[in-house]
């Protein structure tokens, strides 16, 4: 029996946002972005569990709590290695499979999670890519395998938060499928993860619009608000390009 498990890697260190998953989508009820990532990913039943693999350091003690307060799953590991949180996610849970998301980003994809991992299973996939979309709406799914092959062949570099760095340079060595979504959500215009300040004032207009939707907001709707309120779009102008430049390396 395969088991997949959504894996969270978390922290509060940036250089930019402090605290990103922790930040409010709805200030007023103190509803986060990690409360819709993990609502979200929860409601499906090809995903078995959500596991946060937390960065050690007293900083990040307020997400040993949330776990705790939301009944999950956590591991507390290397705060540069995240790779090997993601593959500590996958040995405390016996999961064979790793669905990852970053914790910063509120609005997955998830019209097609169901038949990625379809695919994924169907084809023996090694890793199965939701690329060439909105950024922070794509996701990935690896073998528990592939990611301790990387973690035991790659680099610090592909240790670090490019997760699967190691499996998209290998081609070779892995079994890849790349997912596209529908052309109306490539977008290289919209972001819709919170690494600036900007982002998550963008974030908080979507959820405002759309939070009767909660947790499972849809993303082509949410395109069409931000084309009716370019306002917004500027916000975010000046971080899509670099952005998108170094989604996947």
């Amino acid at each position: 029996m395969r088991k997949l498990v959504a894996a969270l890697a978390c922290r509060n260190q940036s250089s930019r946002l402090y605290g990103k998953p922790l930040q409010s989508l709805d200030v007023d009820n103190g509803f986060k972005i990690i409360d819709n990532v993990v609502a979200c990913l929860s409601s499906f039943d090809e995903i078995v569990e959500v596991v946060l693999g937390i960065s050690e350091g007293v900083e990040n003690k307020i997400f040993i709590e949330y776990a705790k307060s939301k009944n999950l799953n956590f591991i507390i590991g290397d705060e540069a290695d995240v790779l090997s949180r993601l593959v500590q996610c996958g040995g405390i849970t016996d999961a064979t499979d790793i669905f990852r998301v970053t914790s910063e980003s509120p609005f997955v994809y998830h019209e097609m999670i169901d038949c990625a991992w379809k695919q994924h299973l169907k084809n023996q996939n090694d890793a199965t890519f939701l690329d060439n979309i909105i950024d922070g709406c794509g996701f990935e799914i690896i073998t528990l395998a592939a990611l301790q092959e990387s973690h035991a062949k790659g680099s610090s570099k592909h240790r670090s938060e490019l997760c699967t760095l190691f499996i998209r340079e290998n081609k070779d060595l892995f079994k890849i499928e790349f997912i596209s979504p529908p052309a109306s959500l490539s977008r290289k215009d919209i972001r819709l993860t919170v690494d600036y300040p900007e982002d998550l004032i963008v974030c908080r207009a979507v959820f405002e619009a759309f939070k009767h939707q909660a947790p499972k907001v849809e993303l082509i709707e949410v395109v069409e608000f931000l084309d009716q309120n370019p306002d917004l779009k500027k916000l975010i102008a000046p971080f899509c390009e670099i952005g998108y430049s170094t989604m996947y390396l």
